[in-house]
């Protein structure tokens, strides 16, 4: 099954196909905005504008299950991600990414990607998930590993065809 086949909703509350995405290189995040990791957005806004000319796509979505440090509601997350960090790639309503009620994009991340030492589990905000133009998940990074580390990456499955 490639992630191209989930249906998912906008941060502004809209239904959308990851269809539309296809052919492009995603990054897929887990977001919160009272973490010690949300400078990370500044990171994802740069590689953001540095390849989405090239068939580059963040999809930010923000996630209340570690700490409670995404407490806010949707249209709060968008403000702050705005006028903090001026992330202008596409930000999607808050989901949860483990337990029963996870979102079925990050079930089929995590089962295409596992964590170390094979956990399926994500353990914080911010882990990353790179998706090539096919729709097949390829890399999962620790939520420790800044975007500008994952360049190389993307630059990788840009220049595939």
């Amino acid at each position: 099954m490639s992630i191209y086949q989930h249906t998912v909703t906008t941060n502004s509350g809209n239904n959308i196909h990851l269809e539309q995405y296809k052919g492009k290189v995603l990054l897929i995040v887990n977001t919160a905005s009272k973490c010690g990791f949300t400078p990370q957005y500044k990171g994802l806004e740069t590689l953001y504008n540095k390849y989405k000319e090239h068939g580059f796509e963040v999809l930010g979505f923000p996630c209340d299950q570690f700490g409670h440090q995404e407490p806010g509601s949707d249209e709060d997350i968008a403000e702050f991600c705005e006028v903090n960090f001026g992330v202008s790639f596409p930000l999607f309503k808050k989901v949860e990414v483990n337990g029963p009620n996870a979102s079925a994009v990050f079930e089929q991340l995590k089962e295409k990607a596992p964590g170390l030492l094979g956990t399926k589990r994500i353990k914080w905000n911010f882990t990353k998930f790179l998706v090539n133009r096919q729709g097949d998940v390829v890399k999962r990074y620790a939520p420790t590993m800044k975007p500008g580390d994952i360049a190389k990456d993307i630059e990788s499955l840009l220049s595939q065809q």
